[in-house]
């Protein structure tokens, strides 16, 4: 059995043991005093980012520690075991490939015997035709306009990566398309992305793995009414394309087999954006900017598997996160990019953090006796300075936070860009660092203990030059790496979401006790059936 095989409880490691000692000596000790020691140990660049982990309340003995944790939980060994297509994800009998969609030509990635790249190339030319065809006005709808909308209908991984980035990057999109993102079942979310869209000039991409997912399909049924209300039945076939690996269902559907472009079961749907589940991203951004974007996913890619664990950047990123979540006993993390662009990335981080690593037992079916994820959130920039920020200078919990600084503006208001900066380096400084009661200089000796702040909130700094496609997808290609550290020492599975699973199966007997006007459902638990009983008669009092 390989060392990647074998689940290690990581309590039992002596690293742990150190760990869990340090913890009550260090964890009584400021940033302050910390702070002035030498921390070039916690200073990285790797793929165009430079992440600063010196803000960490981890001296050099805890940092050496949580390297030797890192060691004999084996991480190095299951990222090798990834890297040539074991199946890591043990639950569902999968490997887990992502890193083979941002292959370059050239390069090995076997699922089992099956080397996987000219597949991905292969989808990835069929993406680029498609998307040179949209861009360039020679796919044409049914009653021969032009493309000007793309809508995506999915959900999770089929719709946060895409919507994110859309935002991201929108120095860089065509601007004769707008793309629209419809992910909830809410009706509200279809009907507003349909009435700001024209049927003649509009395109729909159906993204979702099984061609089974109920919100997708739902939104997708809405859409086809819609458009062939007004074009007729015949208009399905020019105005829908198709993302998932059910060709037949999409085909059912009313897509031909020509729009529709696939991916494979080794592609986790949170790590799925830079498949064809990108295609949207791929019509907006152009395939040059697209591939760009994959390179920055290579590139990290590229750091994480080659660099050494004390200066490899998703390893210590990983490892800090451990030492705060397990061992400092802090259970949220506050993603705080300083960048209205990335107001997106914090809701994304939530599903590939949280759905990755929100488990409480480890891939051997054994429960865990140690915290895993903590809850990520967060808001971009100054606006969450004036909302949440109270409480992370002065409340009674301490939150970590992950705060992005973008150094150059992707516009001409370099004063503007500026003041932000200025702000996030600001909010770094005095979240880590406090401020003391002999600091307290103005206002009466009455406020002094109101205006004290007492600073050790760990600040995790990551700054790029610019933000652009490559940047981008080296920040995503981080955290999915960090995700994956951490599952390994907590020796859970990352990528499979059971607990998802489950409500959706309650779900669907709900819809058919509402169907039929059924409250009494023995099936059901006690509050559950008097709620629906409250919904079905507050509805039929309309």
């Amino acid at each position: 059995m390989s060392s990647a095989a074998r689940v290690i409880d990581p309590t039992t490691t002596p690293a742990w043991t150190a760990l869990r000692g340090l913890s009550a000596t260090v964890g009584q000790m400021s940033l302050r005093e910390i702070a002035g020691t030498n921390r070039d140990f916690l200073r990285f660049d790797a793929a165009e980012w430079n992440l600063d982990a010196s803000r960490q309340r981890v001296t050099r003995e805890v940092f050496d520690q949580l390297l030797a944790l890192a060691e004999q939980t084996h991480v190095l060994a299951h990222r090798d075991a990834m890297r040539t297509g074991d199946h890591v994800n043990t639950t569902e009998d999968r490997a887990a490939l992502h890193m083979a969609l941002r292959a370059e030509p050239g390069d090995i990635w076997c699922d089992g015997d099956i080397d996987v790249v000219n597949a991905v190339q292969t989808e990835f030319d069929r993406m680029a035709e498609i998307s040179d065809r949209v861009r360039d006005g020679r796919w044409l709808g049914s009653t021969g306009k032009r493309i000007s909308h793309v809508i995506n209908i999915g959900i999770g991984g089929s719709d946060l990566g895409p919507a994110m980035i859309y935002q991201a990057l929108g120095a860089f999109r065509d601007p004769r398309i707008t793309c629209v993102f419809v992910s909830n079942v809410d009706p509200v979310d279809i009907h507003d992305a349909l009435s700001a869209c024209d049927p003649e000039s509009t395109l729909v991409i159906v993204s979702s793995k099984t061609f089974t997912t109920r919100e997708t399909i739902s939104n997708a049924l809405q859409a086809r009414e819609w458009l062939t209300h007004t074009l007729g039945p015949t208009s399905v076939a020019t105005h829908f394309l198709a993302v998932s690996t059910n060709i037949p269902a999409a085909q059912e559907f009313g897509i031909p087999r020509e729009s529709v472009v696939g991916f494979w079961e080794w592609v986790g749907g949170r790590y799925s954006v830079d498949s064809a589940i990108g295609l949207s991203l791929m019509i907006a951004l152009g395939p040059a900017q697209f591939r760009d974007m994959l390179r920055g996913f290579r590139d990290m890619d590229q750091h994480f598997l080659s660099a050494p664990p004390e200066r490899n950047v998703p390893v210590v990123m990983a490892l800090c996160g451990i030492w705060n979540r397990d061992f400092l006993g802090i259970e949220s993390v506050a993603v705080l990019p300083y960048s209205q662009r990335l107001a997106r990335f914090p809701a994304y981080l939530q599903q590939l953090t949280m759905e990755s690593n929100g488990k409480s037992v480890r891939r051997d079916g054994h429960p865990v006796s140690y915290p895993t994820s903590p809850i990520y959130w967060g808001e971009p920039g100054t606006n969450g300075q004036h909302s949440f920020y109270q409480l992370l200078h002065q409340g009674t919990s301490t939150v970590a936070c992950d705060i992005i600084v973008i150094a150059r503006p992707d516009g001409s208001e370099l004063l503007m860009h500026d003041i932000l900066v200025a702000n996030a380096l600001a909010q770094a400084s005095v979240l880590s660092m406090g401020r003391s009661a002999d600091e307290v200089h103005d206002g009466s000796a009455d406020l002094v203990a109101h205006r004290v702040m007492a600073g050790n909130t760990p600040v995790m700094m990551m700054m790029t030059g610019a933000l652009t496609p490559r940047s981008l997808g080296a920040l995503i290609s981080l955290y999915e790496h960090m995700v994956f550290v951490q599952g390994a020492v907590w020796g859970i599975n990352s990528f499979d979401q059971w607990g998802v699973e489950f409500g959706k199966v309650v779900a669907q007997g709900i819809e058919k006790d509402i169907a039929a006007g059924v409250w009494d459902d023995p099936t059901l638990d006690g509050p559950t059936r008097h709620s629906l009983r409250a919904f079905l008669e507050r509805r039929e009092r309309g």
